[in-house]
């Protein structure tokens, strides 16, 4: 998920590469932007990089290269989590998309261990003082599991709303694409898309109003991925 200045500013470049045949240069970008300076377009055009969205040729004026585009720009649909949602008694309300149905039958109690945050920060409460049953083709045989309750709307547009229960496997690595718990700085745990470049580490909510938090990848540990989501009504 970009946001809002990314993703006017991709498709600012994607506009003037089908135009002209060469991207803006930065100062064309600065303005199309309403931007005070060039160092805000670095930035947005290194955190589009990083997303694999634009790749910077060496050594090349303008070397701007589009290496794919989001679907809202028409691009592919990026493969990603599709939550298999347990349904509470409610049976006619909508699902997020791609979201599939999954039957309580065999179902496993799995410790409901606090929250965690999908907007701004808070901490997760690590106290194991409750339990959820979910099914279990929800679990993999690999690692134990975990759930915890969202709190706040970061990752809506990824079909996870604030109140949700999400299941977690534990690992501790993940790869580029992963909705994972990550704790940050030893204290701040937040559920988050994971995309690592070299040294370093982007979380990326999926919801425009909020901006994506880069770290060097010291600073973040992995806790669990997404395997599920639990709702009710």
């Amino acid at each position: 998920m970009l946001t809002k200045k990314q993703l006017d500013l991709l498709d600012f470049i994607h506009k003037r590469v089908q135009r002209d045949g060469v991207p803006p240069s930065f100062d064309e970008m600065k303005e199309a932007l309403d931007l005070r300076s060039k160092s805000g377009i670095h930035r947005l055009i290194t955190a589009l990089e990083e997303r694999g969205f634009i790749r910077r040729l060496a050594h090349r004026a303008r070397a701007i290269e589009i290496v794919k585009l989001p679907e809202s720009l028409g691009g592919e649909p990026q493969p990603g989590f599709k939550p298999r949602v347990i349904d509470g008694d409610k049976p006619d309300a909508p699902m997020p998309a791609g979201a599939q149905a999954v039957s309580s039958a065999s179902a496993m109690d799995v410790p409901l261990v606090g929250r965690i945050a999908a907007g701004l920060p808070i901490e997760a409460i690590n106290e194991n003082t409750a339990s959820v049953a979910v099914p279990g083709q929800m679990l993999s045989g690999k690692g134990d599991h975990y759930a915890l309750e969202v709190k706040g709307d970061s990752m809506i547009d990824a079909g996870i709303n604030d109140g949700d229960v999400v299941v977690i496997r534990e690992t501790s690595v993940a790869d580029n694409g992963d909705i994972v718990v990550a704790l940050i700085d030893e204290h701040e745990a937040t559920l988050k898309r994971y995309l690592r470049q070299g040294n370093t580490v982007a979380l990326e909510a999926a919801n425009p109003a909020y901006e994506t938090r880069i770290f060097t990848d010291d600073k973040v540990k992995v806790q669990g991925k997404l395997v599920g989501l639990i709702r009710t009504y």
